[in-house]
Order: structure tokens, then sequence, then C-alpha cells
């Protein structure tokens, strides 16, 4: 397997780009506490390891000789960050969720963070482009099987993603229990991450096309 370092470097450049991915999860652990934004990371990990599998099946070829697949996709995902974004603008100051809920609830809510994550990435169809052009550039026919190689390299690049969510959702908890107790400061950081995932829906609504 070619240039592993080389892999490792443009995942952290990935994964350290703001994006989607890292709006849902702080907003989540500074309004709803550390265990549904832990559990938006795993929704996301889920979310890559089926990119993964696509890609690995050459199913993003689809995109590129349908193009009107990938419109759909692109919609569906733009109005969902958009959806969120919305919502969130519209939510009143929330208390963080230290604990003390019923187990019902809770769970409900844990389910809810999970779902959220994993449609936020599965519904970007630019998550699974990236995925089928990045990872067939490290294989190498001549360092054994190409779909074991595949597989070690979609298995570190869902491992980063889930190590590096779970700091985002960690970090955000933390926070939270600061905003707990500021109201204003709620209003605030709702206004910039709501106006942030309508902006990220708005850019992957009017996503081009993949040559």
């Amino acid at each position: 397997m070619a240039d592993m370092a080389l892999f490792l470097g443009a995942l952290v450049i990935v994964y350290v780009v703001p994006g989607p991915d890292m709006i849902l999860l702080l907003e989540t652990g500074l309004l709803r506490g550390r265990a549904p934004a832990l559990a938006v990371a795993l929704g996301l990990a889920i979310a890559r390891a089926a990119h993964v599998t696509l890609a690995a099946l050459g199913l993003a070829a689809l995109f590129r000789a349908h193009p009107w697949a990938f419109d759909a996709a692109r919609l569906a995902g733009g109005c969902y960050l958009m959806w969120l974004g919305v919502k969130l603008l519209r939510a009143g100051p929330m208390s963080y969720e230290a604990g003390g809920t019923a187990e019902a609830a809770k769970a409900t809510s844990w389910r809810g963070a999970l779902m959220s994550g994993v449609l936020t990435n599965v519904l970007n169809p630019k998550a699974l482009l990236f995925c089928s052009v990045l990872l067939p550039q490290f294989v190498s026919p001549a360092s054994g099987p190409v779909g074991q190689q595949f597989a070690v390299l979609g298995v570190i690049l869902v491992s980063m993603g889930l190590a590096f969510d779970v700091l985002c959702a960690l970090a955000g908890g933390a926070m939270g229990r600061w905003l707990s107790a500021s109201p204003k400061a709620q209003k605030i950081q709702s206004l910039v991450f709501g106006t942030a995932l309508i902006g990220f829906g708005l850019r992957l609504t009017l996503a081009e096309r993949p040559a």
C-alpha cells in the first residue's frame, strides 16, 4: 500500500476543515450535551462506512453516468441541511442535558441524534465521490489484493473520522456547560451554527455535477 503518510495527511486536512459534520457535532454538544453529540459522531461513522462500501462497489460511477442521480442526491442533502439550520434558528434557549431526564426521552434523543449524523453525511453525494476518488489513488496492485487494501484504507478513514468527531463532541459538550448559564450566548451560537448549516445546504444544492 503506497504513500500511507500522504493518505493520513489528506484525511487530517479534510477532517480539520470546518463543514456541516463539524457544525452539527458542535451544535449538538453545545445544546443537547455530550451523549447526543457522541451519537451524532457514531452516525457520521456509519455514513462514512456506507460511502466507503459504495465507492468500493463502484456505485459512485452512477453519479457520473447519470447526472440526474447526483442532482437528486445533492438537492435532498442540501434541503436537509437547510432544514436543520432553520430548525436551529427557530429554537429557543435550551437547557444543557446534564442528566435527570427519563430513560425513554434519553433513548429517543440518542436515536434522533444518531440519525441526524447518518443523514447529514450519507445525503451528501460529494462525500461518496470523495471516497471514490481518494481511496483508489492509494491502492497498488503490486502491494497485494486490491480488495484487502481498499478495506484497510476504508477502516482508517472511518476510524480517523470517528476519533476526530468524538473530540468535537466532547468539546461541544464541555462548552455546553458554560453556555447553559447564558441564554444570550446560546442565542448567538444558535444564530451562527444555524446560518452556517443553511449556508452549507445552499452550497450543496448549487454544487456542480461531477465531470
